[in-house]
């Protein structure tokens, strides 16, 4: 009976900690939030979510065969940041679409802990996005939206979602309930 308890318990905890720990890159990404070639960029994750410590931060794009699988721009770079500013050196690729942003394990670059929407690289002068411009986040339990409105040369962004989206606090509601589940389902089983 005891052993059944632990495997209980341990899947219960596997449950939970998997809802708890996600990685998400809010910023550059979907059609509201663009990078422009050869500038001061931004990116923003989810820090307060990542179960990693460090990563390897990687620029891809499919539709070219060089980068297809990843660039690495940064080889170190710490959770706890929260955001990285990209110097023009480090964002040295041309105008286009279709280009992604990973966070990678830094010991194994295949080994990708989340990626982007894809986003645009804007050419040389072109406006950023405007400061009003909220990224849309995945999840696997609802949608997101986000809205851009007005133009704007500010680089800042804040992370909101719908009603039906995950944002960082509903994913916190969500390992709760998960929790609360497993407290009860646990105290079941003791019983």
């Amino acid at each position: 009976m005891v052993s059944s308890r632990f495997a209980v318990s341990a899947v219960l905890a596997a449950l939970f900690s998997s809802a708890a720990a996600d990685l998400q890159i809010i910023s550059p990404g979907g059609p509201n939030l663009w990078w422009v070639a050869q500038s001061i960029n931004t990116l923003a994750w989810t820090c307060a979510e990542s179960p990693f410590s460090t990563f390897t931060i990687l620029v891809a794009n499919a539709g070219q065969p060089a980068i297809a699988g990843g660039q690495a721009i940064i080889a170190i770079e710490n959770n706890f940041d929260c955001s990285k500013t990209i110097t023009a050196d480090e964002l040295n690729f041309p105008a286009g679409s279709g280009y992604t942003v990973q966070l990678a394990n830094p010991l194994n670059n295949t080994d990708v802990y989340a990626v982007s929407q894809e986003f645009e690289i804007k050419p040389l002068g072109a406006a950023y996005p405007a400061s009003s411009a909220t990224p849309t986040l995945e999840s696997t339990t609802g949608s997101s939206s986000a809205t851009s409105t007005g133009s704007g040369s500010g680089t800042s962004t804040s992370p909101t979602t719908s009603a039906t989206g995950n944002s960082a606090a509903g994913l916190k509601g969500s390992a709760a309930g998960i929790a609360a589940i497993a407290a009860a389902a646990f105290g079941v089983i003791l019983a």
